[in-house]
């Protein structure tokens, strides 16, 4: 029996766009199939051709509903798929909506594009999948609960452990049986923190051959902030935001961290910490997602506040459009919590165009912003962004609170490695950018006694008994590793777009404009300058 293989197809030198392909016994199982988000390098990922062939695949396994994890299974089966898509009930039913929402502003979005391509006598655009695609895929789906045993067939099995990073959230065990022994793999998800408010502390089995290891904050430490900490530090933030005419606009994931949020200012005004001030979850998609947590409370630590702050006669949710767009209207200081939370589509686009060129406003960060993204750039510090083709003067505060990150940190990685001991054969490590996951596998080389390694981007290998070997075949290779997890040329441009409306406008008179616009023109034609001299120096003489 041939040694199973193990491909990277996504989340391979950036945190998003996970998926990976095992082969074994003349199977091929999927572990996550997500959506690649960041620059727009990466995002052209999603419409291109899989580097696999979508009928060949046996089975999809999924650790969580994220979209970066789960974003492409419209696609997927809309281009041959036919197989079950494993998950835990509750993953399975907060896809039933996030993948519809996915679909859904896909055609919205393609739509606006294309009516500008229109203007621009530019090709139109398909969206990846609509809404009626990823309805289709959900009968596919079968919940399996935690630390049940499952067989696949030709001496596969798989079980999943609560990963801590979510509602439903899991790492995923497979073991595959051999002519001489089994190979055990792990397969981490995103793992959560040990201070999550709904969720209680990751899981996960000892005793594996191969691990593949997510790296989100593996080069950085967070406060490790208690309950009652975080709540302090988010009513200090409140409390300087507050404005008379203002707003605190919160760019939240609308599956558990709008919810997070949500139940933590709710407890702060119910114990008198902060006035009983307006809060507008402006998401449908989080409208519907807490139905579902409500539906699952029983699957929820600390429940019962999370039930009390929904009640809460201060919260407001938004479904229609006509309502999202009232919330322009709204006087006086207020809440408003809307996706995405990397600010990369959604209502929060809206909010922030409205918002962000004034003072009054605080855009509170609570999640990670994945490199060239627009929650990236604002929280790096840029006073001058473009939304929806309009250039806007960042005079907002912009505030970063990772308190509320489902990942673990560095150190916390380091402690969830160290538990799965005895690893025998390697450790992948995955969804981290770059510096990440540099950092990380330093960090594990240290204390493991075994290969820390970092895959490319379609990298494919080998899971031998004396370890992991790299297949040689760049034949699918999509994008190079420096593209990866970084800003790309969309982004320079924009910067640099934007650097030069500045510094045309801050030019003291017509002359000095004609100036900086003559030494553009220089620098992308060389040679011009150079010919309109000689020619006006032959006419001057």
């Amino acid at each position: 029996m041939p040694d199973p293989k193990l491909s990277f197809h996504g989340a391979a030198g950036s945190v998003t766009g996970s998926c990976f392909i095992l082969e074994a016994a003349d199977r091929r199982i999927m572990i996550d199939c997500g959506m690649f988000q960041g620059s727009k390098s990466e995002k052209e990922l999603n419409y291109r051709p899989f580097p696999f062939d979508p009928t060949e695949i046996d089975a999809v396994l999924l650790t969580h509903a994220h979209i970066d994890h789960s974003g492409l299974l419209p696609k997927l089966a809309k281009e041959g798929f036919s197989g079950p898509i494993y998950a835990t009930r509750p993953t399975m039913e907060l896809c039933g909506v996030m993948l519809q929402d996915s679909g859904h502003i896909q055609e919205s979005e393609v739509k606006q594009l294309n009516r500008r391509s229109r203007r621009r006598s530019r090709a139109p655009v398909e969206p990846i999948y609509t809404a009626d695609d990823a309805r289709m895929v959900m009968p596919q789906f079968i919940s399996v609960p935690y630390l049940q045993w499952r067989d696949m067939g030709d001496g596969i099995r798989f079980r999943f452990w609560n990963a801590g990073h979510m509602l439903g959230s899991a790492s995923i065990e497979i073991e595959v049986a051999g002519a001489d022994d089994a190979r055990r793999l792990l397969f981490s998800g995103d793992v959560g923190t040990r201070f999550k408010l709904l969720e209680g502390l990751p899981q996960a089995p000892s005793g594996i051959d191969y691990l593949i290891c997510e790296s989100t904050y593996g080069d950085r430490e967070r406060e490790d902030l208690t309950q009652d900490a975080r709540r302090d530090r988010l009513k200090a933030i409140v409390a300087k935001a507050h404005s008379p005419s203002g707003a605190l606009l919160i760019p939240s994931f609308a599956v558990e961290r709008t919810q997070e949020v949500l139940t933590d200012l709710i407890a702060l005004m119910d114990d008198g910490s902060l006035p009983r001030l307006p809060i507008m979850i402006d998401s449908p998609l989080a409208s519907r997602a807490t139905e579902v947590f409500k539906a699952q409370a029983g699957e929820l630590a600390n429940a019962a506040a999370f039930i009390r702050a929904l009640n809460a006669p201060n919260v407001r949710f938004t479904e229609s459009a006509e309502q999202s767009k009232a919330l322009d209207l709204v006087r006086g200081f207020h809440i408003i919590i809307a996706a995405s939370g990397m600010c990369e589509a959604g209502r929060i686009r809206h909010r922030l165009r409205n918002w962000l060129w004034r003072p009054e406003c605080t855009v509170l960060l609570v999640g990670f912003q994945a490199s060239g993204t627009l929650g990236r750039i604002l929280q790096d510090g840029a006073r001058v962004v473009r939304i929806q083709g309009d250039e806007i003067q960042v005079q907002a505060t912009i505030v970063a609170f990772d308190a509320y990150s489902g990942h673990a940190d560095a150190s916390d990685l380091e402690e969830w490695v160290s538990a799965r001991a005895p690893i025998g054969k390697g450790v992948f490590l995955v969804h981290g950018e770059p510096e990440a996951r540099s950092a990380l596998t330093s960090r594990l080389s240290k204390s493991l006694n075994v290969p820390v390694i970092e895959p490319r981007l379609d990298d494919s290998f080998s899971l031998t008994r004396e370890g992991a070997r790299l297949i040689e075949d760049a034949t699918h290779v999509r994008l190079a590793p420096e593209q990866l997890g970084r800003p790309d040329w969309h982004n320079d441009f924009q910067r640099f777009v934007l650097d030069l409306s500045d510094r045309l406008s801050q030019a003291a008179d017509q002359k000095g404009r004609a100036v900086i616009l003559r030494k553009v023109r220089r620098a992308l034609d060389p040679g011009e300058e150079d010919i309109k001299a000689r020619e006006n120096h032959n006419a001057m003489h």
